[in-house]
């Protein structure tokens, strides 16, 4: 291949601009010619797709977001929209493509695969959600903005003796509001993989009281459903004040952490070469800390699991 593209789509996770990095000077180093897709798919449809040099990615490494932007494609999800994209880069010369971002943005690259287009993903998102890698990009960074807030916010809880129900991103996926529970050491955590017995959060909160404990702190997954329904069950059965935090989109932005930034590196020129070594319809993962790749049809078949050892461990921290 003397051409490679890039695209990042879905929602944006921290650490993008650090794979989209190592993935163009990975090819320039080995003498092919790198492009960004801008805007995601919808980019690839509108032809919106421009080469990238070594400066094109020069101090982006510390930034959050994606210099590509995100967008979703209602076009792409029909095969019209998917044949366009293919041409668009057959136009340009471009022989394989490189994908950024979550499942959704996986299956896209797949429909481009089965028309002729050999594609890699790399799996950037701050849900931790995709099967078949321990870790996806972006999440390390969420998970220690979330667990900053969470340090800041019981400052207010012990002050003013309140609990405190704070609601945290993952999509259908608990991981985000588990391993920041246990970093955090909040009293409950409720997540989509573990029934949750409200008898057994009131008591928690019970048992705390009896014991001194002026505040707590329960983490919710947005998976579950609204913190605010929660709080109001427990103001209803406890008689205490409680109040909301759903921390929202902060938990996407900022600067990567080290291990996302490294974690993006190593990924991103993994596909490159992936790409070279002629492989396709795969996605770049990291099992053991070991870069491995995964096809496409294993991967997506699967559901993402749960540790549910560290959801255990935090119930017996959490006492």
């Amino acid at each position: 291949m003397k051409k490679i593209a890039v695209l990042t789509s879905g929602g944006d996770s921290p650490g993008m601009n650090a794979a989209v990095r190592a993935a163009v000077r990975r090819a320039v180093y080995l003498g092919v010619h790198m492009y960004g897709v801008y805007h995601g798919y919808n980019g690839l449809i509108a032809g919106d797709i421009r080469e990238m040099t070594l400066g094109s990615v020069g101090d982006i490494i510390h930034r959050g977001g994606t210099i590509l932007y995100t967008a979703r494609s209602e076009e792409f999800r029909t095969e019209a929209g998917q044949q366009k994209a293919a041409e668009q880069l057959r136009q340009n010369g471009i022989e394989g493509l490189i994908v950024i971002g979550g499942d959704g943005s996986f299956r896209g690259a797949q429909k481009l695969t089965k028309i002729g287009i050999p594609t890699i993903g790399v799996p950037g998102t701050i849900d931790n959600d995709i099967p078949c890698t321990d870790f996806t990009i972006g999440f390390d960074t969420a998970l220690n903005t979330i667990v900053e807030a969470i340090d800041k916010i019981r400052d207010t809880a012990t002050s003013h003796e309140r609990t405190y129900i704070i609601e945290v991103m993952g999509r259908d996926a608990g991981d985000l509001a588990l391993w920041a529970g246990l970093a955090a050491g909040a009293e409950s955590i409720i997540i989509p993989e573990e029934e949750q017995d409200m008898d057994d959060i009131i008591e928690r909160l019970h048992a705390g009281h009896r014991r001194g404990k002026k505040h707590s702190i329960i983490i919710v997954a947005e998976g579950v459903g609204s913190a605010t329904s929660y709080a109001e069950t427990i103001k209803e059965r406890t008689g205490w004040e409680t109040r909301v935090t759903v921390l929202g989109h902060i938990q996407r932005g900022g600067s990567p952490t080290a291990f996302d930034r490294m974690l993006a590196s190593r990924m991103g020129a993994a596909a490159v070469d992936l790409l070279l070594e002629g492989k396709k319809d795969r996605m770049v993962g990291i099992q053991n800390n070991q870069i491995v790749d995964i096809d496409f049809d294993e991967a997506l078949a699967q559901k993402h699991k749960l540790d549910t050892s560290i959801y255990q461990l935090a119930r017996t921290l959490s006492i």
